[in-house]
């Protein structure tokens, strides 16, 4: 647990550096969206080395163009992969191409890339509604048993997003959980107790799962 935000994002942007530094050959990182895990790409940049063995990729994506305000690849390249000599994956996108098209292509991407080899660490946030990547509350993405990458329709909207599903995230060596806020308080407190929410459920399956949290989100904590 750190005292701020701010500390969150230096202390991960660490432990990142540090399992870096601490492998070789290959190495498979999944990069999240949203403002913490921003702050962590910022943080790394002057700290960690060896980025020409990396391969880096979105665990999920908002349907949009690449060059959206709203898209997450677009947040890390400007803050994190533009500026490194790792190699970065991101889905297609067009007019004229569906988001299972494209999640389908992408899902291929990532199975290339890491062949039988686990992805060595998936960066997720966490929302207040408990979702992580674009695991939404009670959307179909939940119940995916054998994809890696799925297209997902948010309910209660019309938005589109293409996600990570359970059956990735739980061949990762390691998870690593971003969560900083108030706001966050319930849904980190009912996860770690056991809820069945989407972020409830990542420690379902081998990979280990890291809780990186600021004061704030962990105040409902015993």
């Amino acid at each position: 647990m750190y005292d701020s935000a701010e500390e969150l994002a230096a202390g991960a942007a660490q432990r990142i550096a540090d399992l870096l530094a601490d492998s070789e050959g290959p190495f498979s990182i999944g990069l999240a969206g949203g403002s913490t895990p921003s702050a962590t790409y910022a943080a790394l940049r002057g700290r960690a080395t060896g980025w020409n063995r990396v391969d880096a990729w979105l665990s999920d994506e908002r349907w949009v163009p690449p060059d959206h305000e709203r898209s997450n690849g677009r947040m890390a390249a400007e803050i994190l992969m533009d500026h490194i000599d790792a190699r970065f994956h991101r889905p297609r996108w067009s007019d004229f191409m569906e988001p299972a098209d494209s999640a389908a292509h992408y899902e291929a991407t990532l199975r290339s890339i890491h062949g039988d080899r686990r992805p060595d660490l998936i960066l997720l946030g966490m929302g207040e509604d408990a979702h992580t990547a674009s695991l939404f509350p009670e959307s179909r993405a939940l119940e995916e048993t054998t994809r890696w990458f799925v297209d997902n329709s948010i309910p209660g909207t019309s938005e589109d997003r293409l996600t990570a599903t359970y059956p990735l995230l739980w061949r990762a060596h390691r998870l690593m959980v971003l969560t900083a806020g108030e706001s966050k308080a319930p849904a980190l407190r009912d996860a770690l107790e056991g809820s069945r929410k989407p972020i409830g459920r990542i420690d379902d399956g081998d990979a280990g799962v890291e809780w990186h949290v600021d004061k704030a989100a962990a105040s409902l904590l015993s």
